[in-house]
């Protein structure tokens, strides 16, 4: 038996439970993970309140780093001791240990570490495939990124500047202004204080932006779409503050015959191959320090229930973990 943070009703934070849970012995293609370090992301807390619906009763949590401690027939992707992580498997991170399909596995290089790797994994990837997938940032750019003090933010946006691209950030507190201009935003928002439509035509000199990643969901989505140039795409990736409700499609015509997309990490890395070519990119810039992790934020895994309040409540910066 080991413990894990399960739900067994959809609801607020008080749902998580700490529960003695059996892990099978691995099967044909499967790999049992010890966990050293869990990461926390927002799509946990729509799988918590049935958002995103999942069977019950259920764990949750879909990025994490740990050291292999067995494997069933036929794995040839990971062996036993080797130091793996993952960020786009099926929920249930929020565990000790846990079996995985070995193919979901990407072994992690000597300069990063489990926190790190547990924290920007499914952040990380998610970045890799907004700006170099989605839309390829090219240099000279300038690009809007919503929540840019974010986990995904902060990734994001350092790897845009890398990439040769200016990054406008929008952020929802005065005290996140210094956080996302220190990693890679050359203008900040606080979409609290600003309309962050008119300011971003003001800094684009009225022509707007290629492209906008945004996260955020209902309360940014028709602002951003003020935001795009002509022809330009809209990126919407996550629902922070609720889902968008329905669209009229002739809004994109009125607006500059734009395009919509609402892209996942699953199908940009449902491959093999695109997931190691994803993860080789991103182990990259991290190991050259082009893209900092931070972990901001650590909880004990029984303690999930307040890293969700923290979480929700945008109390946190950068990237979160849970160690078992």
């Amino acid at each position: 038996m080991v413990k894990a943070i399960r739900i067994h009703k959809t609801g607020g934070p008080e749902v998580l439970s700490w529960d003695d849970v059996d892990v099978p012995a691995p099967k044909a293609g499967e790999a049992l993970v010890r966990h050293t370090a869990i990461g926390l992301n927002y799509i946990d807390t729509y799988h918590r309140s049935g958002l995103y619906p999942l069977p019950m009763p259920t764990s949750i949590g879909g990025e994490g780093a740990g050291v292999v401690e067995a494997v069933g027939d036929g794995v040839k992707e990971v062996a036993v001791g080797d130091r793996v992580a993952y960020g786009n498997s099926p929920p249930g991170a929020y565990a000790e240990k846990r079996v995985l399909p070995a193919h979901r596995l990407v072994k992690l290089p000597t300069g990063v570490s489990d926190r790190q790797a547990a924290s920007m994994m499914l952040k990380g990837l998610t970045s890799w495939y907004l700006i170099r997938r989605t839309h390829r940032v090219k240099p000279g750019e300038t690009i809007l990124m919503h929540a840019a003090a974010g986990g995904v933010g902060l990734i994001l946006c350092q790897w845009a500047k890398h990439l040769g691209a200016t990054v406008i950030g929008t952020v929802g507190s005065d005290d996140k202004v210094a956080v996302a201009k220190a990693h890679g935003c050359a203008h900040v928002i606080n979409y609290r204080k600003e309309k962050f439509p008119e300011r971003v035509k003001e800094i684009t000199g009225g022509k707007g932006v290629p492209v906008v990643y945004d996260g955020v969901g209902k309360d940014t989505f028709e602002g951003s779409l003020d935001c795009l140039a002509p022809l330009g795409l809209m990126a919407s990736f996550g629902n922070a503050s609720g889902p968008v409700g329905p669209v009229n499609i002739m809004l994109l015509a009125q607006k500059g015959s734009l395009f919509l997309t609402r892209p996942t990490l699953f199908t940009y890395v449902a491959k093999r191959e695109d997931l190691v070519a994803a993860a080789d990119e991103l182990f990259e810039v991290v190991g050259k320090g082009i893209v900092k992790i931070e972990v901001n934020q650590s909880y004990a895994l029984k303690d999930a229930a307040q890293a969700h309040r923290d979480l929700e409540s945008r109390k946190t910066t950068g990237s979160t973990v849970l160690l078992p």
